[in-house]
């Protein structure tokens, strides 16, 4: 009998590598904590339909009442084949993880409070100017089914890209190099300068890694040749500690 197996719910891409970052955060720590899974793939029109068919809980409830079903989602089946663990929301998701398999921790004992405050951090205010930039681009990555779901008629003024790019990648690097600074605290006798709690990767360096991750995979030449270069060159470095967690199964 084969191995159950996590299954990671993604959306596909016309680029080689997969892109969404909250889902990256998820798949990142199943690497990490080397537990074996998949992916199964879903294009946007059907995701409410396919999370729905498996019993995924909603993520959150529009105005009127009803449910918003969005990625990323896993199905467990380790524990209990017969009745596997349905679960949304990248956060709740890392936390059941390092609930139930403890071993190679994301959330070292006394952090959970803090590492939830610092990721909301990366979603609400760090990643925020890169909106503007990466929406567009990442819209283009979609298959042309998922690309037309977004479309109705006339194309959305979030999915233009901004004239101004380079006034857009300013506000960028003001959010990168205050992040920067902070993080620096974190180097000397303090840790090692790279990651954000002193010497070993933790779920906010996954929060950050995967905001990088989709900047390479979506805008490789416009975004990421330059981000690497920041302050001193720390994000490459944090890229090149996660590396060895970024494979897709």
């Amino acid at each position: 009998m084969s191995q159950p197996m996590i299954i990671l719910y993604d959306v596909p891409s016309n680029i080689p590598q997969p892109w969404a970052p909250n889902i990256w955060r998820v798949r990142l720590i199943l690497n990490f904590k080397r537990l074996p899974y998949r992916t199964t793939w879903v294009d946007f029109p059907d995701i409410e339909e396919t999370l729905r068919g498996i019993g995924a809980p909603p993520t959150s409830v529009r105005n009127d009442g009803r449910p918003v079903f969005s990625l990323p989602v896993i199905v467990d089946p380790i524990r209990s084949p017969q009745a596997p663990i349905v679960l949304s929301n990248a956060s709740h998701i890392a936390e059941y993880l390092e609930v139930t398999y403890p071993a190679r921790q994301v959330f070292p004992e006394g952090s959970r409070a803090l590492q939830a405050l610092f990721v909301h951090y990366i979603q609400e205010i760090f990643a925020k100017p890169l909106l503007p930039i990466m929406v567009p681009l990442s819209h283009q990555r979609l298959p042309e089914r998922s690309q037309t779901h977004f479309l109705s008629g006339t194309t959305p003024s979030y999915l233009s890209v901004p004239p101004e790019r380079e006034q857009a990648w300013s506000a960028v690097q003001e959010q990168f190099d205050f992040l920067a600074n902070i993080l620096d605290k974190n180097s000397g006798t303090d840790g090692d300068g790279v990651v954000s709690m002193g010497h070993e990767l933790t779920y906010a360096d996954f929060a950050i890694v995967s905001v990088l991750i989709w900047i390479e995979k979506v805008a490789p030449h416009d975004g990421w040749v330059r981000i690497r270069q920041w302050n001193g060159g720390r994000w490459g470095k944090l890229w090149e500690r996660c590396k060895s967690c970024m494979d897709v199964f």
